[in-house]
């Protein structure tokens, strides 16, 4: 499991852009700033609209405030998921919506949960993770189901 001071792994993901699907590299995420980003089981399901994504849809200025350049969530979601998911949680300009499809990223973190019993495939663990110029400077794993440890205001408190 990616654990603080190493180096986000290589990985691209895929984001709406103006003309449609862009490819999106950890270079193009991390490189020189420092990231919020976390990650759910699932678009559209039910913590992750009710609690996770807007807990950095709100806290996003205050986030910035505190240095942050840029916020990302990352789900094993198709790009067309997550970009409806995003316009539905007015993520737009505050939240960047970065889809994993394959769940590369989730298994080169090591974070990777099967969800085939509840009809889901294998998904990303609910995590939220500071990366400061692609090192990561926390690791926060949620133990249980919840935000307790990855919301936007616990990471509020790390910064």
């Amino acid at each position: 499991m990616i654990k603080v001071g190493d180096h986000v792994p290589s990985a691209t993901f895929t984001a709406m852009g103006e003309g449609g699907p862009q490819p999106k590299t950890t270079d193009d995420i991390f490189k020189g700033k420092k990231v919020a980003i976390f990650a759910v089981p699932g678009a559209f399901t039910p913590t992750c609209s009710a609690a996770h994504l807007p807990s950095f849809v709100n806290n996003a200025a205050a986030l910035k405030a505190k240095g942050v350049d840029s916020i990302a969530c990352v789900s094993v979601n198709d790009v067309f998921v997550m970009d409806a998911w995003g316009k539905a949680q007015g993520a737009a300009g505050k939240v960047d919506m970065l889809a994993d499809g394959s769940g590369k990223f989730a298994a080169a973190l090591g974070l990777t949960v099967d969800l085939t019993e509840r009809g889901m495939g294998v998904r990303s663990k609910r995590y939220s993770m500071l990366v400061d110029d692609g090192v990561v400077k926390s690791v926060n794993v949620e133990p249980a189901a919840g935000i307790e440890v990855s919301g936007a205001e616990a990471m509020l408190k790390q910064l």
